[in-house]
């Protein structure tokens, strides 16, 4: 008997090493130069967008100013004739002639001169009792504090329509109503809930450890607030200023009721000139040029302040 002998033949196990496909690298095409040339200028193009935008928008904000400067500059024909954008062919017709007429005009000057003392002692009334009621209700004990300030909170709600003819009514009877101090008080009365409302959760951001260590070394409350809580302040305070400034000085509905000929300001003698004159453009443009130029140069001169009093509620 012959044997049949099988031989199996199993596949031999050979052990493959994966190569690592090559990728790329930290010197290769997605992280080189080119990714960074194009980084670089997605980067310029953002900007370069972001920047006309803002230029657009500046000359959009300004071009009704420079119109309204070069109308006042112009005579009373030249602006019957064409528009101000005309007069550019030819500067030499400008001229400021209407301002010298406007400053010899004794109701305007004294209208003007009467903004200036409607509008700067109520700011500084403002101010003052804002950040002395602020100081109170963020840092001192007292009696019912709680509930007082949820008052003045809710006197952010009144609107001024309201309170118009009752207290004309009382400025009436006391002697107040078609007087400057009767619109400085009115003024006062209506801006000091949003003011003490905004110095109160300012000056509460001050950390209690450096008031403490002012009450350690021997320091007053009076000390203490004009020495160490009024500096802080500053930024809060003068965006305060500047904002309560703006509303009284651009103000015409108070000043419409409750002034007189002889106390009005130049919002409200503005408007009487152009109720009575028609369109005096020869009046009215170096009239509201000049109501507008100073608070210009009131922000202006105050940027600074009013930018960290903006900022500092978004860093605190």
């Amino acid at each position: 008997m012959s044997g049949h002998c099988t031989i199996e033949r199993r596949p031999s196990r050979r052990t493959t090493a994966v190569r690592p496909v090559p990728g790329p690298s930290a010197k290769g095409p997605a992280h080189g130069p080119g990714r960074r040339r194009g980084q670089r200028l997605s980067r310029l193009l953002g900007n370069s967008v972001v920047q006309g935008v803002l230029i657009l928008v500046a000359l959009v904000w300004i071009t009704p100013l420079a119109g309204l400067l070069v109308s006042s500059l112009r005579s009373e024909g030249d602006n019957a004739s064409g528009g101000w954008w005309t007069a550019l062919a030819d500067p030499s017709r400008l001229s400021l002639d209407n301002y010298s007429a406007l400053l010899k005009d004794s109701g305007i000057a004294a209208a003007f001169g009467n903004t200036v003392l409607i509008s700067v002692p109520t700011t500084a009334l403002v101010v003052a009792i804002a950040a002395l009621a602020g100081y109170a209700f963020a840092w001192l004990e007292f009696p019912g504090r709680d509930a007082v300030f949820l008052v003045v909170v809710g006197l952010l709600v009144v609107p001024v329509q309201i309170g118009l003819l009752p207290v004309a009514k009382l400025f009436g009877a006391v002697g107040l109503f078609g007087t400057v101090a009767g619109v400085v008080l009115f003024h006062v009365a209506y801006g000091l809930p949003f003011a003490i409302f905004l110095l109160r959760n300012y000056f509460a951001e001050i950390p209690r450890e450096m008031l403490e260590a002012a009450r350690m070394d021997g320091g007053s409350e009076w000390r203490i607030f004009s020495r160490l809580v009024l500096p802080l302040g500053r930024p809060a305070i003068a965006s305060l200023a500047i904002f309560q400034f703006l509303w009284v000085w651009n103000d015409m509905l108070v000043a419409l009721l409750f002034a007189d000929s002889g106390s009005q300001p130049l919002t409200v003698a503005l408007q009487s000139q152009m109720r009575q004159f028609g369109s005096n453009i020869g009046v009215l443009a170096p009239g509201a040029f000049l109501s507008l130029v100073v608070p210009l140069i009131v922000f202006f001169a105050f940027q600074r302040h009013f930018v960290q009093g903006v900022m500092a509620g978004s860093v605190k």
